[in-house]
């Protein structure tokens, strides 16, 4: 019977740091939405940015148009001066912060101290019971950023992508970096595509150059509801 319990133990003791280390990675996990009507070549990939007559002055967004441009260029875009340019891009984007209310379970041990205790417990210090449950709550934000590609000429709308993320992050300029690289993965995608771009967080706590997209599919919505979108 003793040697039961310890194997018993001893393999969710196993299985607690084999979960454990595989969620060691961080990823930051953002939907993006695009609609398309691109037929762009590398050769006539020269922008500009827009702005409104009131975010002429912005520090703000000129810290997230350079974000974007790094992403561009990846893309084979080059910024010009605005008459010489053949898209103009514009920036959109914003923070809403929400309270989110989750049952949580309080535990009892039914092993405690010394001998099933700290630090060996792979249940933790509350044990494996669940004996109720208290109401918690918490802030949790969602970060925003939309790209709207149009040509310089005509006017003419080509290409407007939406990232958007939520987590407990409150300051949407150290979510930005993985907004434009999200909004601009796999360009240019199709029209009324949604898909889940993840990026893992490096060691340094920055974006890492891998992105990994999942689920790219058009965008589908019922009549009633034209603001929906589906996520494959």
């Amino acid at each position: 019977m003793k040697f039961d319990r310890w194997t018993r133990r001893a393999t969710l003791l196993l299985a607690t740091l084999t979960v454990l280390l595989s969620g060691c990675t961080t990823y930051v996990t953002s939907q993006v939405t695009a609609f398309s009507d691109w037929s762009g070549n590398d050769a006539t990939r020269t922008y500009a940015f827009t702005r409104a007559a009131d975010q002429q002055n912005n520090l703000e967004l000129t810290t997230y148009e350079r974000l974007v441009g790094n992403e561009l260029a990846t893309h084979a875009f080059r910024q010009v001066d605005t008459s010489q340019a053949r898209y103009l891009v514009g920036l959109s984007y914003g923070i809403r912060s929400d309270m989110v209310t989750v049952a949580q379970p309080v535990y009892y041990n039914p092993w405690p101290a010394p001998y099933w205790g700290r630090p060996f417990d792979p249940w933790g210090p509350w044990g494996a019971f669940p004996t109720a449950y208290v109401n918690q709550s918490y802030p949790i934000f969602t970060h925003l950023l939309g790209v709207r590609i149009t040509e310089r000429a005509s006017g003419k709308e080509v290409y407007n992508v939406t990232a958007r993320n939520s987590d407990e992050e409150s300051s949407l300029v150290r979510a930005m970096p993985y907004l434009a690289r999200s909004a601009l993965a796999d360009f240019p995608l199709g029209n009324g595509v949604v898909h889940t771009v993840k990026i893992p967080v490096d060691k340094n706590g920055g974006v890492s150059n891998e992105v990994a997209t999942t689920g790219a599919a058009p965008a589908a919505a019922p009549a009633s509801a034209p603001g929906a979108k589906v996520l494959q």
